[in-house]
């Protein structure tokens, strides 16, 4: 499941939600601290995690 990082425009604060994909595009996403709705998307780095040894 993919993790997401967001920043309130509001009070600064970042933040990272664990979800899957339809629930990131249904959006509604809200600060953890302060309970804005105004806050965006962090560009983040992407990684997979597999279990596969090799």
């Amino acid at each position: 499941m993919p993790v997401y990082e967001y920043l309130c425009e509001d009070c600064g604060n970042e933040f990272a939600l664990k979800m899957p994909f339809s629930e990131h595009e249904k959006g509604g996403i809200t600060c953890i601290a302060c309970k804005s709705k105004n806050v965006r998307q962090k560009l983040s780095a992407f990684y997979a995690k597999t279990t596969k040894k090799s």
